[in-house]
């Protein structure tokens, strides 16, 4: 053990992406002495008009709220965001026809919900580094560039040493630290997974025609080869997403080998085929496209710990929950869980210190029924469109087609998706 003296602080944040930045600035906004133990990102690489972050994200008003009260919105460029006036959803039977039935996808519109927009396009990156410069000028937060090693907990609080050796002691850890959480291991929390079989293949292209502003999401059925393996069977879903100027952003939930062939596609071939299968789901509508950036894929899980909360100790995103990317709102639901132990900090009686398991359980019981009913609705949805057969086929698409003719129903789902 190191001899070197701790440094004492109410709240460490561990993990260096969104969530974790968010969660450290919130609660330092909010008067406390917070740590961030994560790396710094290393510097930016030259940015060209058409350098676009793999990673992106559907910001939802719920997080954009966030973002609004940590003074970082107004900090983003606006040539970098894109907002989303609609979004149409289509069923596998709409990818079985050159000419769908009008009436045969579910439409969220802005307009007809009274909101400018449904949610903002980013990349993970600009939104990141705008929370860089955020935290250099908060003097409640100090920023260890180093990783975290070993963990200690006593009746008190919790101590981090880090890689350097340097020793850090709190009231209260927060684990924002990923799918693979250390935090989450080191504490002995268990999960509860289950894997898709798919990768999602991320890449941005630039369109020959106008998005105009729409998010498009196809559900592909599953690829023939699987129809007759009920335990491999994997309906696909294509999303494509509008990007500031002619481009759009690709996430393509594709079985484990067709996305191991998608990623070995040239970008040429990349794009003619996603540009066929856009076109053969529901019309011409980005024309040529033209890869912009590199694909890359990652295997897509269904995961949860099997407690947000322990003495000293809370989870946040992806280190407490993960869910299928098909809804877009991964990333809004690790905000709204920082909004949640913000302001159970916030409220919190005078005699409880931040790591008070009683305190911490308030944050625990708040989340789990935002984080239910999502992960019901994600994963149905993906079992529902995975189930082979034409008589599964005719049901959902018939679901669909129902809810898009249901004004109650379609006003609900957007304010779920709008948080």
């Amino acid at each position: 053990m190191s001899s070197n003296p701790s440094s004492r602080f109410q709240i460490a944040v561990v993990g260096g992406g969104i969530v974790g930045k968010a969660c450290a600035l919130l609660l330092a906004q909010q008067g406390m002495q917070v740590a961030l133990v994560a790396p710094r990102p290393a510097g930016d690489t030259a940015r060209t008009d058409d350098y676009w972050d793999s990673r992106i994200y559907a910001f939802s008003a719920s997080s954009q709220a966030l973002l609004e009260r940590l003074r970082v919105w107004e900090a983003l460029d606006p040539a970098r965001v894109q907002p989303v006036r609609d979004m149409r959803v289509y069923g596998d039977e709409s990818a079985c026809e050159t000419d769908p039935s009008p009436h045969g996808d579910l439409h969220f519109s802005a307009y007809a919900a009274a909101v400018p927009q449904l949610a903002w396009i980013i990349e993970s990156g600009h939104v990141e580094r705008v929370l860089d410069t955020a935290l250099r000028f908060q003097h409640q937060v100090k920023w260890f560039d180093d990783t975290a090693e070993h963990l200690e907990r006593d009746v008190d609080g919790v101590t981090l040493t880090l890689a350097s050796g340097e020793r850090v002691r709190a009231n209260c850890l927060v684990g924002a630290d990923g799918a693979r959480s250390w935090v989450r291991q080191e504490c002995h929390i268990g999960t509860t997974q289950r894997r898709y079989r798919q990768l999602g293949v991320v890449a941005n292209f630039r369109c020959e025609l106008p998005h105009q502003e729409t998010a498009w999401q196809w559900f592909l059925g599953c690829p023939e080869k699987l129809m007759a393996d009920e335990e491999s069977a994997n309906g696909e879903i294509l999303a494509m997403l509008p990007l500031p100027g002619n481009r759009v952003s690709m996430v393509w939930s594709a079985d484990e080998a067709h996305a191991r062939d998608l990623l070995a596609l040239t970008p040429e071939a990349l794009a003619a085929t996603v540009a066929q299968v856009a076109s053969g789901a529901v019309g011409a509508r980005f024309g040529a496209l033209r890869c912009i950036t590199p694909a890359q894929g990652f295997p897509l899980v269904l995961q949860r710990a099997d407690h947000f909360a322990q003495p000293h100790v809370a989870l946040v995103g992806d280190a407490a929950h993960v869910v299928h990317p098909l809804a877009g709102q991964g990333m809004n639901l690790g905000l709204r869980d920082v909004v949640e132990l913000g302001r159970v900090m916030a409220d919190k009686e005078s005699f409880r210190h931040e790591g008070d398991l009683r305190l911490l359980r308030r944050y625990e019981r708040a989340r789990t029924t935002d984080l239910l009913s999502l992960t019901a609705a994600t994963d149905g949805l993906h079992r529902l469109f995975s189930l082979p057969g034409t008589p599964a086929r005719l049901m959902r698409n018939l679901g669909i087609r129902t809810v898009g003719s249901q004004g109650l129903l379609k006003r609900f789902l957007i304010g779920r998706a709008l948080g």
